[in-house]
C-alpha cells in the first residue's frame, strides 16, 4: 500500500471517534496520574514517613493479630481429639470389665466403679459443684472471662489461691484428653477443647460426665466413689455438709481431704456453703446448720479395687489380644462385656469350696477347678480356676494340662458311632496285648462279651482299645479335634485310656459338642468391647460348625446318660432332669475328672494336685461337685430333653475308618492275670490303693500274693440302676494297668489312663501267685487312715 493511502486511512479512523469516548478516556488517565502523584508525594514528602504513623501500626497490629491468632487456633485444631473422640465418658489407660448383668468384676486404672445418670446424682450435690467450681456454668461457652477476672481479684484479696478460673468444661477437657503438665501451650489447648465440648455437649452431658469422672482423693473417682470412701453411703444418702466437703475436694483433693486434714476440709466445706448460699441455692438457715454439723468420717477402701471372678478376669485379659490391636489396649479406655452370670458363679465358687472342705481333706487333693459353658452359643457362664486366686494365680480351668483320663473315651466311642457301628456291637473283655501294650481293668475282673454301651457305662479299659484299633487313630484324633480339643493329640494306643494332656476348658467345650447335637462353638468369655465413646469395636459372632452328625451325637448322649443313671456318674444325678456325661481318673487317682451336660449347659469339674500328687479319692467326688453345683443353677430353669435316639437299623457312617493293624496282638495274658473277685468301684479301688502301699514291704518279704479287703459293702455285678448317696457312691470306672520289665516279681503299676507310650509286658514271676494268707487284717479305722508311704 503507498504511503499517501495508509495515511488516508488512519485520518479516516480518527475522525470516526465519538467526542464521547475520548472524554471518557481523558478523564480515566488523570486520576491514575493523580493516584500516583499522591503515592510518590507520600514517599517524597519531608513530613514523617507512612511507617511512624499511628493508623500504621494500628492496622498492622489488628492484621498480625487476626492471622496470628487464626494460625494459633489452626494449629492448636490439628493436635485435638476429632468430635466422635469428643463423646469419650471414661478415662485413658483404664479397663472395665462388666458380667453379663453389667455388675463389673474388675477395674484398672484411674476408673470410676459406679457410673451415675444425671438424674441419680442429687441436685444439691450438682449445685455445690457449681457453686464451688464454676458458678457462671449456665452461662459460659465452655470459657468464663469474667470468671477468671473474678477468680484473679478473689486470690489477690486473700494472697493465696482460693478460688480458680477454669470452668467446669474446662476441667472436663483436662480429665479426658489433656495431662497435667503446667504449660501456656497445654492451657490454650484446653480452653479450645471446652469450646469444642461446648458445641457437642448439652450441660447436662457435660455436668454428668465431670462428676462421674473428676478426682476427689483417696483413690475416689467421681462423687459416687467419693461418697462410698469418705462417708460409706451412696450420693442420695449425703446430708448438705457432706455434699459441701465432697463438693470442695476438687481443687486440692489431698489438702481437703477429710481423712487426712479434718480442719482443713471443714473450713473449705464452709467455704462452699457460703457460696451457695450467695448464690440463693440454699438459705441462710440451711447454710448455719450445715456449718455447725460436725465433721464424721467413716472411711472406706474405693470400690475400684474390688476384684470379683479374678480366675475369669484374668482369662479376658489374656483374650483381648485377640480380637483388638496392641495400639488400642495401650490407650486404654476399654470396656468389656463378658457372659459370666454372677449367680452361677457364686453356685461354683461355693461347691468348689465345699469339695475342698470336706472330700479333699481326707481324699487328699488341694486344688478343684471349674467351667460352665453354654454349648449353643459358646458362652463361658462360670469359671473358678483353683482354690484361691491371692495365694496362687495358676488358672487350673485354662494353663494346667492334665491327663482326662477315662473322659476320652467319649470321643472314640463318638468315632466308632459315626462309622456306622452299633452301640450294640460287642467285643470280648478279656486279656489283652497288641504290640506289647497291655491295658488292664483296674480290678482285674473280665466280663467277656459285651457292648459298646455297657463297656463304657462301665469305663472298661479293654473294650475301648479295641475300639479304637478298629476306628483308627486318625478319625478319632480328628474328631476329637473338630469337637473342641485343642491339644496335640499322639497316635498311640493309651489315647483310648486318655493319656494324651488337656486342659478343662476344651475338653469340657468338646463335650457341648454332644449336648448340640453335634454343633461345635468355639468357647469364649467376651461379648462386647466398647471403646471410650460407648461405641461398640468388637462384638462376639462365633458360628457354629458342625463337629459330629447329628445322629451319631444322639447316640453318643443316649449312651452316656446310662453312665449317669448305670454307671460311674451316679453321684451326678438330678432330680427330674436328664443328665449324661463321663467320669475319668488318671493314673494313681492324681486327677479326678467329671464332664456332664443338660441341653443348656455343659459343665467340667477337675480335682488333683498341682504337684501331681496322688489322691485317695475318685471321680465320684468330681461327679458329685458336678451336681452340687448344677443343682443350684438349674433352680427355675426349664427342663428341656434330650433328642430321642435315632433307630440304629440300617444307618450309615459319616466318617470312614482307618482299622490300625498291629504287628503282633495276644489274646493271653500272663499268669498274674487271673480274674480276681472284686468290684470295679472308684472308691474302693482308692483304699486298695492305700492298702497295697501300706502292704508292699510286707508282701515283698513274705512273697504272699496280696490279699484284696474293702471297707464298703461290694455293689452287685448286675446292672441295675440305683441311686447313690455320695457317701457310699460306688463308681465302676475301670483302669488300665501297663506291666513293665521286671524282675522282682513285683506286680506293676495300676494305671487308668495307660502310659503315655507303649511298654514291653513281661510275665512276672510267679511268686505273686502262690497263696499265703500270714498278714493281719487292719481295722476299718486303719486302712481309712493316709499311709506315710504315699505321700
Amino acid at each position: 500500500m503507498s504511503p499517501g493511502n495508509q495515511y488516508k486511512n488512519e485520518e479516516s479512523t480518527d475522525e470516526s471517534l465519538s467526542p464521547t469516548k475520548v472524554g471518557k478516556a481523558s478523564q480515566l488517565f488523570g486520576r491514575v496520574a493523580h493516584i500516583s502523584s499522591g503515592i510518590v508525594t507520600i514517599f517524597t514528602s519531608k513530613e514523617k514517613p507512612f511507617y511512624r504513623r499511628l493508623w500504621f501500626w494500628a492496622v498492622l497490629t489488628v492484621g498480625s493479630g487476626v492471622v496470628g491468632a487464626k494460625y494459633i487456633v489452626t494449629s492448636i485444631d490439628k493436635t485435638l481429639p476429632d468430635k466422635a473422640e469428643l463423646q469419650a465418658v471414661v478415662r485413658e489407660q483404664t479397663l472395665t470389665i462388666k458380667a453379663a448383668d453389667g455388675a463389673i468384676l474388675q477395674q484398672q486404672g484411674e476408673a470410676t466403679r459406679e457410673q451415675l445418670k444425671i438424674e441419680q446424682i442429687p441436685d444439691i450435690l450438682k449445685k455445690a459443684f457449681i457453686a464451688s467450681e464454676d458458678r457462671r456454668f449456665t452461662e459460659h461457652n465452655g470459657v468464663d472471662p469474667q470468671g477468671i477476672a473474678r477468680a484473679g481479684l478473689n486470690n489477690l484479696r486473700s494472697q493465696n489461691v482460693v478460688e480458680g478460673g477454669s470452668t467446669i468444661t474446662q476441667q472436663l477437657a483436662r480429665i479426658l484428653f489433656l495431662k497435667q503438665e503446667k504449660t501456656i501451650w497445654r492451657k490454650l489447648k484446653e480452653v479450645r477443647l471446652a469450646q469444642k465440648i461446648e458445641e457437642e455437649l448439652t450441660k447436662d452431658q457435660i455436668l454428668e460426665r465431670y462428676l462421674n469422672l473428676v478426682y476427689l482423693g483417696s483413690g475416689a473417682y467421681g462423687v459416687a466413689d467419693a461418697a462410698w470412701v469418705y462417708f460409706s453411703k451412696p450420693v442420695d444418702q449425703l446430708t448438705l455438709a457432706e455434699a459441701a466437703t465432697i463438693a470442695g475436694l476438687a481443687p486440692a483433693p489431698s489438702l481437703y481431704s477429710p481423712a487426712q486434714n479434718p480442719e482443713a476440709a471443714k473450713q473449705r466445706r464452709n467455704l462452699v456453703l457460703q457460696r451457695m448460699r450467695e448464690d440463693g441455692v440454699i438459705t441462710t438457715a440451711e447454710s448455719q446448720a450445715a456449718t455447725q454439723e460436725p465433721l464424721v468420717v467413716k472411711t472406706s477402701l474405693p470400690k475400684r479395687l474390688e476384684v470379683e471372678s479374678p480366675y475369669f478376669t484374668s482369662y479376658v485379659q489374656q483374650e483381648l489380644p485377640k480380637y483388638v490391636s496392641a495400639d488400642v489396649l495401650a490407650a486404654g479406655g476399654l470396656t468389656v462385656e463378658t457372659s459370666l452370670e454372677p449367680k452361677w458363679q457364686q453356685a461354683a465358687e461355693a461347691a468348689v469350696t465345699k469339695v475342698l472342705k470336706n472330700q479333699g481333706r481326707w481324699e487328699n487333693f488341694k486344688q478343684a477347678a471349674l467351667v460352665a459353658v453354654d454349648p449353643r452359643s459358646g458362652e463361658i457362664k462360670a469359671m473358678v480356676g483353683g482354690k484361691d486366686f491371692g495365694t496362687n494365680q495358676f488358672n487350673r480351668v485354662t494353663q494346667a494340662k492334665r491327663q482326662p483320663g477315662s473322659t476320652f473315651k467319649g470321643f472314640v466311642y463318638a468315632a466308632a458311632i459315626a462309622t456306622g457301628k452299633s452301640p450294640y456291637d460287642t467285643y470280648l473283655d478279656a486279656p489283652f496285648v497288641v504290640d506289647g501294650y497291655e491295658p488292664k481293668n483296674y480290678s482285674e475282673k473280665f466280663r467277656g462279651m459285651m457292648n459298646m454301651r455297657d463297656a463304657l457305662t462301665r469305663s472298661v479299659n479293654i473294650v475301648a482299645l479295641k475300639v479304637l484299633l478298629d476306628v483308627g487313630f486318625e478319625p478319632t484324633i480328628k474328631l476329637a479335634h473338630n469337637m473342641g480339643i485343642k491339644s496335640k493329640l499322639n497316635p498311640h494306643y493309651s489315647l483310648a485310656l486318655g493319656s494324651n494332656e488337656v486342659n478343662l476348658l476344651e475338653l469340657t467345650s468338646a463335650y457341648g459338642s454332644f449336648a448340640t447335637q453335634g454343633l461345635h462353638v468355639e468357647p469364649h468369655g467376651i461379648r462386647r468391647i466398647l471403646n471410650r465413646q460407648g461405641q461398640v469395636i468388637w462384638s462376639a459372632d462365633f458360628k457354629s460348625q458342625r463337629a459330629l452328625d447329628a445322629d451319631s451325637a444322639a447316640i453318643m448322649t443316649w449312651m452316656l446318660r446310662n453312665v449317669v443313671v448305670e454307671g460311674t456318674g451316679a453321684a451326678a444325678q438330678l432330680d427330674n432332669r436328664p443328665v449324661a456325661g463321663k467320669t475319668g481318673t488318671s493314673d494313681e487317682a492324681r486327677d479326678l475328672w467329671f464332664i456332664g451336660y443338660i441341653p443348656q449347659i455343659v459343665t467340667g469339674v477337675w480335682l488333683g494336685n498341682d504337684n501331681n500328687r496322688p489322691t485317695y479319692g475318685a471321680s465320684s467326688s468330681a461327679a458329685y461337685t458336678w451336681h452340687e453345683f448344677m443343682e443350684k443353677v438349674t433352680e427355675g430353669m426349664p427342663v428341656e430333653k434330650f433328642p430321642e435316639r435315632p433307630k440304629l437299623e440300617g444307618r450309615k457312617g459319616t466318617i470312614k475308618a482307618e482299622p490300625i493293624k498291629p504287628k503282633k496282638v495276644r489274646n493271653s495274658s500272663s499268669k498274674n492275670n487271673e480274674e480276681v473277685n472284686s468290684s470295679d468301684s472308684d472308691d474302693s479301688s482308692s483304699s486298695r490303693r492305700r492298702r497295697r502301699r501300706s502292704y508292699q514291704q510286707q508282701e515283698d518279704n513274705t512273697e504272699t500274693p496280696r490279699r484284696r479287703r474293702r471297707y464298703q459293702a461290694q455293689e452287685d455285678s448286675s446292672d441295675t440302676p440305683r441311686r447313690r448317696r455320695r457317701s457310699g457312691s460306688v463308681e465302676n470306672e475301670s483302669r488300665a494297668t501297663a506291666t513293665e520289665p521286671s524282675g522282682s516279681g513285683r506286680r506293676s503299676r495300676q494305671t487308668e489312663s495307660g502310659s503315655a507310650a507303649p511298654r514291653r509286658s513281661q510275665p512276672a514271676s510267679t511268686s505273686n501267685s502262690s497263696g499265703s494268707g500270714g498278714t493281719s487284717t487292719p481295722n476299718w479305722r486303719d486302712r481309712l487312715r493316709p499311709k506315710s508311704s504315699s505321700q
